[in-house]
């Protein structure tokens, strides 16, 4: 077990953390399309809440849509971060096996661990293949080394564990527990916010700017095509994003 120089620590988060506020900034300058985001979110939950201008609409319509897009980058940044400090304290590396994130070995154990940002992720099929690629991941140390193999679910946030280890296969470590498993130090998941939050404030400045232009230019385009006389058109939008006929597609 190695000790992890906190400046390396700091080093790697300030770059890793640059490139998410990056491709966040990149995907909504370049990549968010005023179409899309009406076909892809539920227009009868926006009517159920009784949103009566163009704005709000489009704001919720646009933060659902960009919401699923920042916590994929966000997983991979965070992910990213877990197998950092595990090469450094253990010497773990980078799975190549499917579906296998990290391996390493403590206490005489290898480790093999599928890291996830949140506790609560998958349904009931992704569980099913997460148990597929352990069994086919501890298959194969075991026809290389006597040791004992154990499966580990990190989640980088939250506090479930599994109930039954033993039946499930795995074990499902979360949020602090996980961050002790995997460098040995019991707070370092406090440490790990201030070099996350560092420079926040500047970065997401031009992120808010570029955001704020997407919803006045999108509140035009909608009011332009799915308002009369003020009044948002529901039938309308619900035709586009929901009928059999669409010329507006």
């Amino acid at each position: 077990m190695n000790k992890l120089n906190l400046s390396e620590l700091y080093n790697y988060v300030e770059e890793h953390i640059s490139t998410f506020h990056q491709k966040r900034l990149d995907y909504i300058k370049n990549k968010v399309d005023f179409k899309k985001i009406l076909e892809h979110k539920n227009p009868y939950l926006f009517k159920a809440k009784n949103i009566l201008t163009a704005q709000d609409l489009i704001k919720g319509f646009l933060d659902a849509y960009l919401q699923s897009q920042e916590e994929t980058l966000f997983g991979e940044f965070i992910e990213g971060l877990a197998i950092f400090v595990c090469n450094k304290i253990y010497s773990a590396k980078k799975s190549r096996l499917t579906g296998i994130d990290l391996e390493f070995e403590k206490d005489n154990k290898i480790y093999i661990v599928e890291i996830k940002a949140g506790w609560n992720w998958g349904n009931s099929s992704q569980i099913r293949q997460l148990k597929i690629n352990f069994n086919d991941a501890i298959k194969h140390f075991k026809s290389i080394t006597d040791k004992e193999i154990i499966a580990v679910n990190g989640c980088c946030f939250g506090k479930k564990k599994n109930k039954n280890p033993d039946k499930d296969g795995y074990l499902k470590i979360c949020g602090q527990e996980f961050w002790q498993f995997i460098t040995g130090e019991e707070d370092f998941y406090i440490e790990i916010m201030e070099p996350i939050g560092h420079k926040a404030k500047q970065k997401n400045e031009e992120f808010i700017e570029a955001y704020s232009i997407l919803i006045n230019k999108f509140t035009l385009e909608f009011s332009t095509h799915f308002c009369v006389d003020g009044k948002i058109n529901w039938n309308k939008l619900l035709e586009f994003n929901s009928g059999k006929k669409n010329n507006n597609k």
